[in-house]
């Protein structure tokens, strides 16, 4: 299931083109529940993509840079020595 939440949203359709309308201070949110395929891969010369997708064929990319990818390792190490949820 994707969760798309999108704040001061506006887009004008015209002509098969999308354009921003209004002021660039949008935000979104999007989550992604029940994953079911993760792929972890290079991108570009200095970071991680990280892919997830669901059965409904949803899906949400993240490219992070090494500290980064490193820091969420780090995090799952983490959770796996401390949490019931890894049990």
């Amino acid at each position: 299931m994707l969760s798309l939440e999108l704040d001061e949203f506006m887009v004008e359709l015209k002509e098969g083109s999308i354009k921003n309308v209004g002021p660039a201070n949008k935000d979104a949110t999007a989550k992604l529940y029940d994953v079911d395929g993760v792929d972890v891969r290079e991108f570009g010369d200095k970071r991680v993509k990280l892919a997830f997708e669901d059965g409904a064929g949803n899906e949400i990319e993240i490219a992070l840079f090494p500290e980064e990818a490193e820091e969420i390792a780090r995090g799952i190490e983490m959770l796996e020595d401390e949490s019931e949820v890894f049990e």
